[in-house]
């Protein structure tokens, strides 16, 4: 019998008879590429933290979250996940299945710090990262096997890291950001996997489908509802009918099944900022309306955030006096985006920073010192009210515009410049 030869989809070149299997990463030119990635993610981060300003902790069921029933959990330890505790699990379901956990209500100016410890090793040594979250990192070191062992070098930066801030993270190594954040997972607790590209797909092939990034628990039920259980079994379905049940997303997700992703390491920096300012038709001492200004700028740039996905560590105060003196004034704060927690922050900074009882004509308002996550990454005292308020506003903003929902001190607000 004559084996029947597909014709291989556009974007996908040069496979014609190919098997999935055999798939790899390929250049503008079709060229094979060859990339050696790391992901190093802090074990139960949190915890982790909380452990180190309290031994009494270790070995013991440990909840991060905020104390009513109403709260969530916002971390737990190997020994709470043991009882059926989880992150984003209401407080009081929490409580129930692990009865005898210690509930630590959590400070993000701790966590905030641990991870700026953890960013300052890696930035040392590394050549390329990327701090994905408050508790990831990638790593691209391509190249680097010519003079160190890759796998050697990462190993003790880790060490390194251990050392430094006494903190357990896990990592794995591999060809591109979805194996090596896979090799993570399955290399967790504190520990480290390197997959080569030879071992890829055997690697990828017997795991659940729920193992792969960008699978939520939406993605999961409908694939489990179509028989597909493992990776395997996904990276083998025609790509064309991914695409039909899931758009482009399934042909995303078809293509981390077969160990494919050209995701580029993007170069982490401090100093990306997001900011806006004002400067008013006539120099003004009205302190009312300037800090009702500064309440529409926190909540404009705020939405940008969580728009973006961003979260803020710093925040910036900016005023400009009738005579151009220009004077500013920061402070570093927990990683958030959530605007009741920016404005009474930024109201206290114009509070302090105002001090000559001049005639001011500018305002400005920056948050810098930027991580990629979610808003509800802080969610030691917010209620699932709070999140799913916060999330039903943008949705409206992301739709009808975002002055279609503001703040009532927003609603004769001038429009301000934003600077990215």
């Amino acid at each position: 019998m004559k084996k029947k030869i597909l014709s291989s989809p556009s974007y996908l070149p040069d496979t014609i008879g190919v098997p999935p299997p055999l798939l790899k990463e390929r250049g503008p030119g079709g060229e094979v590429k060859s990339r050696t990635i790391v992901h190093m993610d802090l074990d139960t981060f949190f915890v982790a933290v909380e452990r180190l300003m309290n031994s009494k902790l270790i070995g013991k069921p440990v909840i991060v979250g905020g104390f009513s029933d109403r709260s969530v959990v916002s971390s737990c330890s190997y020994e709470a996940r043991t009882f059926g505790v989880h992150s984003a699990m209401p407080m009081k379901m929490a409580r129930m299945l692990c009865p005898d956990a210690i509930i630590v209500r959590g400070d993000m100016d701790q966590y905030t710090r641990y991870s700026n410890m953890v960013t300052d090793v890696i930035a040392e040594r590394a050549p390329l990262y990327e701090k994905a979250s408050i508790d990831e990192h990638y790593l691209d070191i391509t190249g680097m096997d010519r003079f160190f062992g890759s796998m050697k070098w990462t190993h003790e930066l880790r060490q390194r890291i251990i050392s430094e801030t006494g903190l357990p993270i896990s990592l794995g190594l591999s060809v591109n950001k979805t194996v090596c954040k896979i090799a993570t997972g399955e290399a967790k607790p504190n520990g480290e996997l390197e997959i080569s590209r030879n071992r890829v797909i055997p690697f990828l092939g017997p795991l659940s489908i729920s193992k792969i990034p960008g699978i939520g628990e939406k993605t999961y039920r409908l694939l489990r509802s179509m028989g597909i259980a493992t990776i395997d079994t996904l990276g083998h379905m025609p790509p064309e009918m991914m695409e039909k049940v899931l758009g482009l997303n399934g042909l995303v997700i078809w293509k981390k099944a077969n160990g494919i992703d050209t995701t580029p390491v993007i170069p982490y920096s401090e100093r990306k900022s997001i900011s806006t300012e004002t400067t008013f038709e006539q120099d003004t001492i009205d302190i009312h309306m300037i800090n009702e200004l500064l309440v529409r700028m926190v909540e404009k740039i705020a939405f940008s955030l969580r728009k973006k996905q961003k979260l803020t560590s710093c925040v910036t105060i900016k005023i400009r006096y009738s005579n151009f003196d220009t004077h500013t004034v920061q402070q570093r704060i927990g990683y958030t985006s959530f605007d009741h927690v920016l404005i009474p922050i930024a109201k206290e900074l114009f509070r302090k920073l105002y001090q000559r009882r001049m005639l001011i004509r500018l305002v400005g308002i920056r948050f810098s010192h930027l991580v990629t996550g979610v808003q509800q990454i802080d969610l030691f005292d917010q209620t699932p009210e709070l999140i799913n308020l916060y999330q039903a506003m943008d949705r409206v903003r992301l739709r009808y515009g975002r002055k279609s929902l503001v703040r009532a001190v927003g609603l004769d607000g001038a429009d301000e410049d934003e600077d990215d």
